[in-house]
């Protein structure tokens, strides 16, 4: 019999997270003194306990849209280089702290703009930030530059990803509404990612069906589904549609959040979350946080809901952590390396320390 892993030993365990929101995991108390500093009075309040509060109970309104409006709050005191420098250290420390050792973290640079920081400033105050926390902290963190999905600016964002490709930038990403803005909205972007031998995820299947899903991978491309938790409507029990069964065998990784798809209605619960059918059936699914302020929760915590729940132990944790560094978009040898030299001595550890 395995022993269940604890909350504080998972913390312990050396984790992989693909998808995580930069402006979706502020500290509290940064939010109200960049507010503060920068003259921006719109928060509903200022009180930091009280504020990450709001942000939770905001963001559990079981609608996608809804959950989406919190983001104009974090996103506007994150629009000068000294906050988005800032911001990305203190997220880099606080992964850290939950014993991750590799991340790929997201932001829309196109969103930190209003007060006159280009493109290229916005994309080089998030590198130093991810480059102190690091080089502090041992932490590896790649960013994502994201593309939102009802404007017209995705192929500059692409050509932002391949710009600075060799300073930190592993990826690109499109974001935002799903309904009534398909990816191939931007398939000009992900041709010229495909060209320039760039990774890209696409956030797909999470408020939107299996169009949303084969767009993304058959018109687009993608190398990874963000969410893809509706990939379940091409499966019937234990029989996979054509589409389910082309995201298994190709080993598409799938970015899945389950707190968050709670609180935008994507599943009702844990428990009937689809991550259980998927991780039974085989498909390549990762554990991710999405957004850490709004969701209140960490890589450790969303881990330790499914072992609840799910009952699963320290080799499920590995299956999942292993997925996660197979499927991050920097080179095979480096992926190989956090594997075999990081990832599985580190559970193995915690394995043989816990066993009964």
């Amino acid at each position: 019999m395995s022993v269940k892993p604890s909350l504080e030993d998972i913390r312990k365990a050396p984790k992989v997270l693909l998808h995580d929101h930069l402006d979706g995991g502020l500290r509290p108390e940064t939010i109200v003194d960049l507010a503060r500093s920068g003259g921006y009075d719109g928060l509903p309040v200022t009180d930091p306990s009280e504020l990450a509060t709001w942000f939770a109970e905001a963001a559990d309104s079981g609608s996608l849209e809804r959950y989406l409006e919190t983001f104009a709050h974090t996103v506007a005191v994150m629009q000068t280089a000294e906050a988005l420098r800032r911001v990305a250290y203190e997220c880099a420390t606080d992964l850290a702290a939950d014993g991750v050792v590799y991340a790929e973290v997201r932001y829309a640079p196109e969103l930190h703009t209003s007060t006159g920081l280009s493109l290229d400033e916005v994309v080089e105050a998030v590198l130093a930030g991810f480059a102190d926390g690091g080089r502090e902290h041992g932490i590896r963190v790649g960013t994502l530059v994201t593309a939102i999905r009802h404007q017209a600016r995705s192929m500059e964002i692409a050509e932002l990803a391949v710009r600075y490709r060799n300073d930190g930038v592993v990826g690109f990403d499109i974001a935002g509404a799903e309904a009534g803005y398909p990816p191939t909205r931007h398939l000009d972007a992900f041709e010229y990612l495909q060209r320039n031998n760039a990774h890209f995820t696409i956030h797909a299947g999470e408020a939107f069906g299996t169009p949303s899903i084969w767009q993304a991978i058959q018109w687009c491309g993608a190398d990874r589904l963000g969410h893809g938790v509706r990939i379940v409507d091409d499966i019937d029990g234990d029989t996979l549609g054509l589409l389910a069964a082309y995201v298994r065998d190709k080993r598409i990784p799938l970015e899945m959040c389950p707190s968050s798809n709670i609180q935008t209605g994507a599943a009702k619960s844990i428990a009937s979350h689809p991550i259980g059918l998927l991780k039974r059936l085989g498909f390549r699914v990762t554990v991710n946080t999405d957004n850490r302020l709004m969701s209140r929760t960490s890589l450790s915590e969303e881990f330790h809901k499914l072992v609840e729940v799910f009952e699963y132990d320290w080799d499920d944790l590995r299956w999942f952590t292993i997925n996660a560094m197979k499927s991050a978009f920097i080179g095979f040898d480096e992926r190989l390396e956090l594997i075999n030299g990081v990832i599985k001595p580190g559970f193995e550890q915690l394995k043989w320390r816990h066993r009964p």
